[in-house]
């Protein structure tokens, strides 16, 4: 077990991307944050199920009922026209398919803050430098992002990190995170956020003041995880948020078809 009695870190780290069974993740909210606490390597954890503010409510329930170690940040990864987009500090839905600036517009209506995650990735729906730059030059800046992703394990090899590093130090000045985009309990902490304090509010106010920065952990360990699990939870993926995405009709449809691909025992 971990020291919780020792001093305490200049910095604390966070991961900003967290999938739970609620969503297309494979371990429910409970096992997810009793590895956390067992491990205590990370102050603060966000909740972001793809579209649906559910899993992260439920996850809230769970952290209140047991004395954790760390904080928890209720949060969703919204698919907007563009490409996904973290709303963290949220509390109800935020609807999908909107532009970028709408949905960043209405996380900010609710007090939450809005993170570009996987910037510029070919491997999921991800906003693109374009777009980003679009949006950044509307006056209004409610309707601007308040972060950048640039460390994230899904996109390692492909660089979008680096060219999202150094785009938003030469223009954008966004704050800058980093998430695993966990979809198991073993991957979370793959990628975090490191930051002043070691509260959700130490940082929330670091992400406001562009004091944070990105940083990579050992990344998801395959060999812990395996190919079965690693396929199951493709086809999870294609079954669970096609229907709140997409709508029931078409949702179901989508999920039909996954089922037909899962591996038979």
């Amino acid at each position: 077990m971990p020291d919780h009695t020792a001093v305490p870190r200049r910095f604390g780290r966070a991961d900003l991307q967290v999938h739970t069974a609620y969503g297309d993740g494979m371990e429910d909210a409970r096992a997810i944050f009793e590895r956390v606490e067992v491990l205590g390597e990370l102050d603060v954890i966000a909740v972001t199920d793809h579209d649906d503010i559910g899993g992260a409510l439920e996850a809230r329930d769970v952290h209140a009922r047991a004395p954790y170690h760390f904080d928890l940040v209720t949060g969703i990864e919204v698919t907007t026209l563009h490409g996904h987009l973290l709303a963290l500090w949220v509390e109800a839905p935020v609807r999908s398919f909107r532009s970028l600036e709408a949905t960043t517009a209405a996380i900010h209506e609710q007090g939450g803050l809005a993170v570009v995650p996987h910037p510029f990735s070919l491997l999921t729906r991800s906003i693109g430098r374009r777009t980003l730059e679009r949006v950044l030059a509307i006056a209004d800046t409610a309707t601007h992002p308040d972060g950048i992703e640039i460390a994230n394990p899904t996109s390692a090899g492909w660089d979008t990190g680096i060219r999202a590093v150094e785009a938003n130090r030469a223009r954008w000045g966004l704050a800058e995170t980093g998430g695993s985009d966990a979809h198991f309990a073993e991957a979370v902490g793959g990628a975090y956020t490191l930051f002043p304090g070691r509260t959700s509010e130490d940082l929330r106010l670091a992400i406001l003041s562009r004091a944070t920065s990105g940083r990579r952990g050992a990344g998801m360990p395959l060999r812990q995880i395996g190919a079965t699990r690693i396929a199951l939870q493709q086809v999870r993926g294609l079954s669970v948020t096609p229907k709140k995405v997409l709508g029931p009709p078409l949702g179901r449809f989508v999920g039909r078809m996954g089922e037909r691909i899962r591996p038979r025992p």
